[in-house]
């Protein structure tokens, strides 16, 4: 059985890969992680009976929360995946390699929700409060800067989610 209920959904948050000190250099020890950072978070919400995950699938982390997630449904079937997309042409000015991964990954998913029918100025910020008003925890990967994941994360403790702040690192510790 299915379950998309919002109290057993995870949603994420994270930086795109001009404003990671890595870019696109994922082969980057503080991208590597990061990445297992974040898929220990992953598993622990498993853990904790989350069992639906909404990945916002931008370049950067959101691709990254995509990918463990469907590692973790590789092993447990039960796992539902839903790409939140902002709008039909959210990849098409990526390239191609990335475009590439972000079709790669769409296909895997269980669920695809476009949440406006064409670009805006706000289609990115309508997609980040979709996910947040259909889950009950948060996994952000946050610089501490200003900008989109900075929203998410207070409008996501605003609506009373629980939050698990996966600081972006400078340096490898």
């Amino acid at each position: 059985m299915r379950v998309r209920g919002r109290q057993s959904a995870c949603c994420f948050t994270g930086h795109r890969p001009g404003k990671l000190p890595w870019g696109y250099e994922e082969s980057n020890p503080r991208c590597a992680d990061l990445k297992r950072r974040l898929c220990d978070a992953v598993e622990a919400a498993y853990a904790e009976g989350y069992c639906h995950f909404l990945c916002g699938m931008a370049q950067g982390c959101d691709l990254y929360a995509c990918e463990c997630v469907l590692e973790l449904k590789a092993r447990h079937p039960e796992v539902t995946v839903e790409a939140a997309i902002p709008c039909p042409t959210q990849a098409d000015a990526w390239p191609e390699e990335e475009r590439t991964r972000y079709r790669r990954l769409l296909e895997r998913c269980d669920y695809e929700t476009m949440v406006s029918a064409a670009y805006s100025p706000s289609c990115m910020q309508r997609r980040d409060r979709y996910m947040v008003d259909h889950a009950s925890l948060l996994i952000a990967m946050f610089d501490g800067s200003s900008g989109g994941t900075r929203y998410t994360m207070e409008y996501a403790m605003r609506q009373g989610l629980d939050v698990v702040d996966l600081p972006i690192m400078e340096e490898t510790q």
